[in-house]
């Protein structure tokens, strides 16, 4: 990887096991996660769940900067498909603390409002258009103020199958996050979403994944935080994600954004040793030997 890529690099704390879905597993501290990014030449990172980080900007800005880390924004699932239901005055809050913390990117989802992401969801053409309606307001507002905004396909949202993704891109002018995991376990080849919308990743959250508990989960015989437990999600290059590949392909097209770091984990119990850590440098060392 060159100099200028490694200055790319960032994570987010999913990797340590910090999520905001119920009953996850253990949850780290801030102080134990944020150190171990720091020791791993980690550049900036993502926000995790409300209330991992200080809540007020300032703070949370302080936090990040004592490990000397920048603030990129993060991941706020939002419901934008329910009609007669407006995601845009909290999404507009969310976007007050990332302008105040200096945080440039909103990873936003199309949250179903259920509880898990073990769901499949399907949208009908009236909610396809509302979700339409307030993905690209969302953007416009977010953009106003010098944030981009993007849309994260992901397991068990409104956004999840193939099929919803290649309409995302062909009935919005949202970008999307690259999420090369999710996307993998929805039917999307992330590869050849790179080498076709190119122009439209406006962030990239890299994670590899076991292809044969991904395509389980996929097909629903397996739920996603199972998935998850029976280790779906591996150090990048030991999956089947082609993660050189995309990251060529992005080079290529002199993409500029960030490079998230992402195995999403859970945890049962506070780890011994490295712990998460681990990983995520084996993750560190393939991205840095490309």
């Amino acid at each position: 990887m060159t100099s200028s890529l490694a200055n790319q690099l960032a994570a987010a704390p999913i990797s340590w096991g910090v999520c905001e879905a119920a009953d996850w597993g253990y949850q780290l501290p801030p102080e134990r996660v944020l150190a171990d990014m720091q020791n791993l030449g980690i550049k900036a990172t993502e926000f995790g769940p409300l209330g991992f980080l200080p809540v007020a900007p300032a703070p949370r800005a302080a936090m990040l900067q004592s490990y000397g880390l920048g603030a990129i924004g993060g991941f706020f699932p939002s419901v934008l498909h329910q009609e007669g239901n407006d995601p845009l005055p909290a999404i507009e809050r969310e976007l007050d603390a990332f302008e105040a913390s200096g945080a440039t990117v909103l990873v936003l989802s199309a949250d179903s409002g259920a509880v898990s992401y073990d769901a499949k969801q399907e949208l009908t053409p009236a909610q396809w258009k509302t979700l339409g309606a307030n993905l690209d307001e969302a953007v416009r507002r977010a953009g106003e103020r010098g944030i981009t905004a993007v849309l994260h396909p992901h397991v068990g949202t409104m956004i999840e199958s193939a099929t919803a993704v290649e309409r995302l891109l062909n009935d919005t002018g949202a970008n999307i996050c690259l999420d090369t995991g999710h996307l993998l376990i929805g039917g999307t080849d992330p590869l050849e979403l790179v080498r076709n919308y190119a122009s439209r990743v406006g962030h990239a959250h890299l994670k590899d994944v076991n292809a044969e508990l991904a395509g389980q989960v996929g097909r629903g015989e397996l739920g996603f935080t199972a998935g998850v437990k029976a280790g779906m999600f591996v150090p990048l290059g030991q999956g089947d994600c082609r993660i050189a590949e995309i990251v060529a392909a992005l080079v290529a097209v002199k993409y500029q954004g960030w490079y998230v770091l992402e195995q999403d984990a859970i945890l049962s119990q506070a780890p011994e040793g490295e712990g998460p850590m681990a990983d995520v440098r084996r993750s560190v060392d393939f991205l840095l030997a490309q």
